[in-house]
Order: structure tokens, then C-alpha cells, then sequence
């Protein structure tokens, strides 16, 4: 007995082939974002730049293009990094609290400690709890290259723990985002 194939499975293979090779055969002219230059000079970067259509197409009104500049995207995606600006007298009076963070930074940063006892040292410099303490970093043993930050209300104190084990702390006010230390990435 001979067996027959079916047409409808010859031909799915056939029409397959077909879209995969005019799949790209799309005109790039008709893409808005091909409008701009093929390339960029370093001129370029600081001119605003965006996605705009061909001249000929007016339909978008009062503006067609979405445009930016490259340094305000920027500033913009790390907006949330920035310290809220605090008074000279919420300064003043965090002071004593930066001093006793860079003291407590400076003893462990010779002989290194746990990551407990970082926060725990770093808590009581700064009269707060355990858990409103920040840190960033895992060099502890010894303690270098290190961020520890904590506070209350808009006012942190930040302390740093160089390469070389120098410690330093300074008044900030609290990020954007509500955190003491600013953060890794971009969001």
C-alpha cells in the first residue's frame, strides 16, 4: 500500500522559508529614528538629540520629536542619588556625631572587624539603632574601602574608609531616594 503525504505539510516548510526571507526587507527610511545622523562627534553629545519623524510627516502637533540632551538624561536617571539640601544649623549640630564616626571608622580600620560590628560601632557614634545603619562594601578584616552611613529626619552622617584604612565622616543631607548612602546603580 502506498501512502500519500498531504499538501498542507509540504507547504508549511515552503511558506516558513518565504517570511524568514523578506522579514527584513522593511524600508529603513521609514523608521523616525533614522532621521537623525549615521553617526556622532564628541560636538554632538552636548546638542539635544531624540527620536524625530522625517520632515515630511506633520502630523504630531505642537512638537514632533521627543528630544533631550545627553547630559540631562543622565542627571535625570541619577537624580535619585542626590543629597536634599539641609540647613547650616542641622550641620552644625550633626557635627559632634561625624567627629565620633571618624574616630570609631579610624580604631577598627587597623585590626578589621565583623559586619555586625561595624554597624554596631557605627550605631553607637551616632546614638542610633543597629538597623539605621548603612553600609557598603566588604572589606572588613582590614576595614577599608567602605561607606557606613545612617541619621534621622533629612540629616545623615556618612563615614568612609579609603584604601589606605584613612577614615573620614562628613554631614549630608538625606538622598532623594531616603537613604543615607547614595545608591550603586542607575535606576
Amino acid at each position: 500500500m502506498t501512502r500519500t503525504r498531504p499538501r498542507c505539510r509540504l507547504g508549511a516548510p515552503v511558506l516558513l522559508a518565504l517570511l524568514v526571507l523578506t522579514a527584513g526587507c522593511a524600508d529603513p527610511s521609514s523608521d523616525p529614528r533614522a532621521a537623525g545622523p549615521a553617526t556622532a562627534s564628541p560636538s554632538d553629545s552636548a546638542q539635544a538629540k531624540g527620536f524625530c519623524p522625517p520632515p515630511e510627516d506633520t502630523r504630531a502637533s505642537p512638537s514632533p520629536c521627543i528630544s533631550y540632551g545627553w547630559d540631562q538624561r543622565v542627571a535625570e536617571n541619577h537624580a535619585y542619588r542626590q543629597a536634599q539640601p539641609i540647613t547650616a544649623e542641622q550641620r552644625q549640630k550633626a557635627r559632634p556625631r561625624a567627629t565620633a564616626l571618624a574616630a570609631a571608622l579610624q580604631r577598627l580600620a587597623a585590626k578589621g572587624t565583623t559586619l555586625d560590628g561595624l554597624r554596631t560601632a557605627a550605631a553607637e557614634a551616632l546614638g542610633l539603632e543597629v538597623r539605621q545603619v548603612e553600609v557598603q562594601g566588604d572589606f572588613l578584616v582590614p576595614l577599608h574601602d567602605m561607606l557606613v552611613g545612617g541619621g534621622e529626619g533629612r540629616v545623615c552622617v556618612n563615614g568612609t574608609v579609603d584604601s589606605g584604612g584613612h577614615a573620614t565622616a562628613e554631614v549630608v543631607g538625606r538622598t532623594v531616594e531616603g537613604t543615607c548612602l547614595p545608591g550603586l546603580g542607575g535606576h
